[in-house]
C-alpha cells in the first residue's frame, strides 16, 4: 500500500509569538509539526504496519522545514519529501499548496493520503479537500476511526461531537481528528535511524510548474493579536444584589442589553 502524509510546518502556539508592522518576527520563533497532522502520521504508520507498504510525509515550505520532515522519519515514517518553494515563492495560499501537490501526484499511484483536519496557523482546512478534488478521489474529512478491508474502506467521521459512519474504497484522502490516536513519540533509535532514512528536495521546476500558475487567490491584510483577556468581577452580596450587580454591568459596560 502506498500512503502518503501531507505535512506542514506551523508556530509552536505554547510558545509566545510576536508580532511587529503586522509581521510575525520568525527570528527566535519556535516551529513544530502541525499537531493535526501528527494523528496523520501515526495513522499512517499504523496502517503500514497493517496492511505493508510504505509511507511517505510530503512537505511545501523552506528549507527549515527538513527538521519536522526528520522528526517525521524518527516516528517511524520511511522517506520523506520537501517541495521548497524558498527561493520561488514568495507568498501562498491553500490554491497555491493543492496546485503544487496535485502536480507532486500526478505520476503517482498512491491508495491512501492523510493529512490533518485543519493547520493551527491558518485553520482554513481546505488543503486536503482542494487536493482530493483535483486528483478526482474521494475525500472524508475529521475521521477519528479507520479502518481498510481489502480496497473497501470503513470510517467513522466526527460531526460535532455525533460520529456518522461512511464506506468508501481505495484511493481515497482523509484529514485526521483529535481522537483517532495518541501520536508516538520519536525514540532515540528512531532518531538514529531518520538520519539515515531518504530526505528528497523538489522545487517548482521539477514539477513543471510556473508561478503563475500557483499564484495565490487570497490575501493576508493584516494579522493581529487578540486583544488580552480583562480581569474578571466578583459579585457581592444576596442573589438580588448579585443580580442588579450583573445587569447594570451587561448594561453600561458590556453594553448588550
Amino acid at each position: 500500500m502506498n500512503i502518503y502524509v501531507l505535512l506542514k510546518q506551523t508556530f509552536d502556539t505554547e510558545e509566545k509569538i510576536i508580532i511587529t508592522d503586522g509581521q510575525i518576527e520568525d527570528d527566535g520563533a519556535e516551529f513544530i509539526i502541525n499537531p493535526y497532522d501528527e494523528y496523520a502520521v501515526e495513522e499512517a504508520i499504523t496502517q503500514r504496519d497493517a496492511h505493508d507498504g510504505e509511507v511517505t510525509v510530503v512537505t511545501v515550505g523552506g528549507e527549515d522545514s527538513e527538521k519536522q520532515l526528520r522528526t517525521a522519519l524518527a516516528m517511524g515514517v520511511d522517506k520523506a519529501v520537501l517541495i521548497n518553494t524558498e527561493d520561488d515563492l514568495e507568498d501562498g495560499d491553500a490554491f497555491t499548496t493543492a496546485q503544487i501537490l496535485e502536480a507532486y501526484f500526478e505520476d503517482k499511484e498512491a491508495d491512501l493520503i492523510l493529512a490533518g483536519n485543519v493547520a493551527i496557523d491558518e485553520a482554513s482546512g481546505q488543503v486536503g479537500p482542494r487536493l482530493a478534488t483535483q486528483l478526482n478521489i474521494p475525500c472524508v474529512t475529521t475521521i477519528v476511526d479507520l479502518h481498510i478491508e481489502d480496497r473497501t474502506v470503513y470510517i467513522d467521521k466526527d460531526v460535532e461531537g455525533d460520529i456518522e459512519k461512511i464506506e468508501t474504497t481505495l484511493p481515497v484522502l482523509v484529514t485526521c481528528q483529535q481522537g483517532l490516536n495518541e501520536p508516538r513519540y520519536p525514540s532515540l533509535p528512531g532518531i538514529m535511524k531518520a538520519k539515515k532514512k531518504p530526505l528528497e528536495e523538489l522545487e517548482l521546476d521539477d514539477l513543471d510548474l510556473d508561478e503563475d500558475e500557483i499564484e495565490p487567490k487570497t490575501k493576508t491584510t493584516e494579522i493581529f493579536l487578540p486583544p488580552e483577556k480583562e480581569a474578571g468581577k466578583v459579585l457581592e452580596g444576596d442573589v438580588a444584589a448579585q443580580v442588579q450587580q450583573l445587569v447594570s454591568l451587561l448594561k453600561n459596560e458590556a453594553k448588550v442589553l
